[in-house]
């Protein structure tokens, strides 16, 4: 059953490998846009909704504005550096 999944990933998926990384990087980047924009200073209607998130996103969050650019998290917010 391995060696059958192993070919089935070989074949199909390893073609689309880099197309679906990129793609589920565009949505998370999104997610963290939209659930953090608040800090960014953007009115965030649903922020309400999102503030159980945070403490689930708060690790990650540190990855994602140094891959957005910003070498300090933005001002107003919780530290993370």
């Amino acid at each position: 059953m391995k060696a059958a999944r192993e070919i089935y990933e070989g074949v199909y998926i390893a073609l689309y490998r880099s197309a679906i990384h990129r793609e589920y990087l565009r949505q998370r980047d999104l997610f963290f846009l939209l659930g953090f924009s608040d800090l960014l200073g953007v009115p965030n209607p649903i922020s309400f909704y999102t503030l159980e998130l945070y403490p689930e996103l708060i690790e990650q969050f540190h990855e994602w504005h140094l891959r957005m650019g910003m070498e300090q998290p933005p001002e107003g917010g919780f530290r993370c550096c």
